[in-house]
């Protein structure tokens, strides 16, 4: 079996808010054709148009060629082998960043092969099971322009995950720092507060996950907060500091009653290595796509394993992305819980729509995957309803802001 061409969509829901930090607004999906009539999907979290150049468009010599051509033509009964092949003749313009980003969508695609060529879920063909079920987080990102809105909207969701039969939920509080939603700044107070409130909203039954978004300068800032939250038992605060700040990560773990967790920009084990032997956090988070792909992240599995940390992936796209998480988990010994983008109270249409048959919440879990290969696979119909580019439709003009679905 050959792998014969490579496709690559840019998605895009039509009323995206440019101000918002849902990055389920858009989307990049790689269809990966072998001679045998198998087909693969992935997908990734990274600039649409960038990973699609990467993949499509090479450059004028041996150095540069595009991640289509290295792979047309490659064997994808060994994703591992063809993981090697992409990453050591990419490393000109691939070695971190974008690179790495769309080298982790064509590895999922090309792990999807696999499974759906040999009967079998991905996870049967990584070795034993650890577990019968997942456990995933409800991630509840509000949607508000103001923080009384904004806190009306998480606090929505996080009732309804309770409802929903979630043992666990990370709530998004992103009003202050780089990654704020629409330009918040708001105090250190409101972040103690919003946190109060969710706690009180779910329980002391639930798992409560917290992620700051990148929101302190340094660690003595942070440590201050997180001294505040302890009482609300967080399983875990994550991204408190920029991701480059290794010695704060280091001196914020060593000094905190709570978890810290990082990761879920990182690229390659290589960069991992540094979060753990010198971050030293309690939790590592990497992005089956932006990692590099099943490949790569269940590499930091094993490094976490056997440093004694906890692995809990980031996700935050479609179906597609979920179920390559599942297969991940399914076999990793050190991994508690999974993110979950709930399709019922995301904003984003694209994630309502984009695949059909994914995983689904039964009494509180995910059931692994049984079907060949990933397990999921594109709606057609929505692919066509949400392409840009290629004739299909311009993503060009004013977009309509999105209105929350629940209230």
């Amino acid at each position: 079996m050959k792998i014969t061409a490579v496709e690559c969509d840019v998605l895009m829901v039509p009323d995206f808010d440019p101000n918002s930090c849902d990055t389920a607004q858009d989307n990049v999906v790689v269809r990966v054709q072998t001679d045998d009539t198998v087909r693969g999907i992935g997908e990734v979290e990274s600039n649409s148009w960038a990973i699609k150049a990467l993949i499509e468009h090479g450059g004028s010599n041996s150095l540069n060629r595009s991640l289509a051509d290295l792979l047309i033509g490659q064997d994808p009964s060994d994703p591992r082998t063809v993981w090697e092949w992409l990453y050591s003749r990419s490393l000109v313009t691939g070695r971190r960043g974008a690179g790495i980003c769309a080298i982790g969508a064509l590895d999922v695609a090309v792990w999807d092969i696999c499974g759906k060529a040999a009967g079998q879920p991905i996870w049967k063909l990584l070795g034993a099971a650890r577990t019968s079920s997942l456990t995933p987080y409800a991630s509840l990102l509000p949607y508000g322009r103001t923080l009384r809105k904004y806190r009306d909207s998480l606090l929505t969701k996080a009732a309804w995950a309770r409802d929903a039969g979630f043992e666990a939920a990370k709530m998004e509080i992103m009003i202050r720092g780089p990654f704020a939603e629409f330009g918040m700044q708001e105090s250190n107070d409101a972040i103690v507060e919003l946190v109060a409130a969710c706690r009180e909203v779910i329980g002391t039954e639930m798992a409560m996950m917290v992620d700051v978004g990148y929101c302190w300068s340094n660690w003595k800032e942070a440590l201050q907060v997180l001294r505040r939250l302890e009482k609300y038992d967080l399983f875990f605060i994550e991204t408190p500091l920029h991701p480059d700040d290794l010695d704060g990560y280091a001196q914020l773990a060593k000094a905190s009653e709570v978890r810290i967790a990082a990761g879920e920009l990182l690229q390659t084990r290589f960069e991992f290595a540094e979060l753990l032997d010198r971050g030293h956090v309690d939790v590592v988070q990497p992005d089956v796509g932006r990692v590099g792909g099943i490949t790569e992240a269940l590499r930091v599995v094993e490094m976490a394993r056997d440093r004694g940390k906890l692995v809990v992936p980031h996700c935050w796209k479609s179906g597609i992305g979920i179920a390559a998480t599942a297969h991940v988990a399914a076999v990793s010994p050190n991994c508690p819980f999974i993110e979950f983008l709930p399709a019922a109270v995301s904003e984003s249409s694209l994630r309502r729509e984009l695949v059909s048959d994914e995983l689904c919440l039964v009494d509180g879990k995910l059931e692994l995957p049984q079907r060949p290969g990933l397990g999921v696979e594109l709606n057609e119909s929505a692919l066509a309803k949400f392409s840009v580019g290629n004739g299909r439709r311009s993503s060009v003009g004013h977009p309509k802001f999105i209105e929350p679905l629940i209230h």
